[in-house]
């Protein structure tokens, strides 16, 4: 922790950008590996349990545990209030099509997921450095990219459901 907190101070960011980002990340590891193995091996049901199982976990009782040993909790900073907790809210949303359909991830949709990592995580820098290009860059993922995924999610619920009735009829 005291080398995340040194990077942080070093380039001027938060420890909260810090914490969302390289420690963030770098827990994530043992997941992504396992996940990765499991999926190369057509053992899907374990690199999606994996995945989601972990997240419950970790809101649970990582964030529970820390809360409850530290001596006055764990306060939350405004801004994971107002921005990085709603986008862990907007990330689980964007998993129901495939949870409701129960199909499955497609590789471009893996990609679109990574790219919104890459966006979320750029957000964060610029933030933390209030950089001049971070009100064009904000709408252009409010104005541009949200839109154009909740209709490609929306589209993609849409179809696999005139499939399965299709199907069934």
């Amino acid at each position: 922790m005291d080398g995340a907190v040194a990077f942080a101070r070093l380039f001027g960011v938060s420890e909260l950008v810090i914490g969302l980002t390289i420690v963030a990340a770098g827990t994530s590891l043992p997941e992504v590996a396992t996940s990765v193995l499991a999926a190369v091996r057509g053992q899907r049901d374990i690199a999606v349990g994996n995945v989601v199982g972990s997240n419950i976990f970790n809101v649970f009782c990582v964030l529970g545990i820390s809360a409850a040993v530290a001596p006055t909790g764990v306060s939350v900073a405004p801004d994971a209030l107002s921005f990085d907790i709603p986008v862990m809210t907007a990330v689980a949303v964007s998993c129901l099509p495939l949870f409701i359909t129960g199909g499955g991830l497609a590789r471009w949709e893996g990609a679109l997921f990574l790219f919104y990592y890459v966006a979320y995580t750029a957000y964060l820098i610029l933030a933390s450095q209030q950089h001049a290009a971070l009100a064009t860059y904000g709408m252009l993922m409010r104005y541009v990219a949200l839109p154009l995924t909740a209709i490609t999610l929306l589209l993609g619920l849409v179809l696999e459901l005139k499939q399965r009735r299709k199907q069934a009829a």
